[in-house]
C-alpha cells in the first residue's frame, strides 16, 4: 500500500493570512507539521500553494512541492502533489495531514492507512473523536460524523457528516480533517464536481459520499488542536 503523506498549505488563510509561515518554538507551523508527519516513517511532501511554503520547508531539509495556487481545495492540491513527486504510482495511499495541525500524533496517520488496509471496502479512511463537551453538539462550527458504529468497536462506515445538531443519547462523534485516500478514490473524486449536500453543508466529504464511496472512520481518543484563528495560534505556542 506504501502511504504517501501530504501536507496542503497555502498563504491565503481567511481567518489567519499567512499562518503556515506563523512562528511557534521558534519554526513555522508548516514545519512543525512536517516534522510531526515524518515521524510515522511514511513518505512525506508539503503540496504549497505559495513559495514562500516551500522555502521554508526545503530549508529544514523537508520535501515540498509548488502547486497551482488557485486549486480549489486541498485535495485537488494534495492530488496535483502526489503526482508531481510519485508519477508512477508507487504510492498507492495518500493521507492528507493539515498544515494547521502542528502537533498531529504520527499515529493519526498510521491509524487511517491501518484501517484501508484492513477494510477491503473503505475508499477513504478518516477520524472522530468524542465530543469535548455539550455545546459541540449544536455548534456548526464543529463536524459531526455520523457512524455505523456498534457499541464497543472503534471503527466503523460513515454514513453522513453535519453541521447540524445531532439529538438523541448516543454519543457524537467530531470529525477530525485527516483522510487517507486510496489513491484511484483520490483521482475519482477530484474529478467529480461538487454535490449539492457538499454545497449545501459546505462539507466537501459529502461529495464522496454521494458519488457512493465508502468513507469509514476510527475513533481517536483526542482530536489534535486545530489553528483556524489568532487565539488558536496563542494556544498553539503555548504548546509549543
Amino acid at each position: 500500500m506504501k502511504p504517501l503523506i501530504m501536507i496542503p498549505a497555502r498563504m491565503a488563510a481567511t481567518r489567519l493570512p499567512g499562518k503556515p509561515l506563523a512562528d511557534i518554538g521558534g519554526k513555522p507551523m508548516i514545519v512543525r507539521a512536517w516534522e510531526q508527519a515524518c515521524l510515522s516513517g511514511f513518505r512525506v511532501a508539503v503540496a504549497a500553494g505559495d513559495p514562500e511554503i516551500v522555502a521554508a520547508v526545503q530549508a529544514a531539509g523537508g520535501e515540498a512541492v509548488l502547486t497551482d495556487p488557485d486549486l480549489p481545495s486541498g485535495s485537488d492540491r494534495i492530488l496535483a502533489a502526489a503526482q508531481a513527486v510519485d508519477p508512477d504510482g508507487v504510492h498507492g495511499i495518500v493521507i492528507n495531514i493539515q498544515g494547521d495541525m502542528p502537533f498531529a500524533s504520527p499515529g493519526l496517520a498510521q491509524a487511517c492507512a491501518e484501517l484501508l488496509a484492513r477494510e477491503s471496502a473503505c475508499d477513504i479512511a478518516t477520524l472522530v473523536a468524542a465530543e469535548a463537551d455539550a455545546s459541540d453538539r449544536s455548534n456548526p462550527d464543529v463536524v459531526k460524523a455520523v457512524l455505523a458504529l456498534p457499541e464497543g468497536a472503534t471503527t466503523g462506515r460513515a454514513l453522513y457528516f453535519t453541521r447540524s445538531t445531532l439529538y438523541g443519547d448516543g454519543p457524537v462523534w467530531r470529525h477530525v480533517g485527516i483522510y487517507g485516500y486510496r489513491r484511484d478514490a483520490l483521482a475519482r473524486f477530484c474529478a467529480a464536481p461538487p454535490s449539492p449536500l457538499e454545497t449545501r453543508e459546505k462539507l466537501e466529504q459529502l461529495r464522496a459520499l454521494e458519488m457512493g464511496l465508502q468513507i469509514w472512520a476510527a475513533v481517536i481518543d483526542e482530536a489534535p488542536l486545530s489553528v483556524d484563528n489568532p487565539a488558536d495560534l496563542e494556544a498553539a505556542r503555548a504548546l509549543g
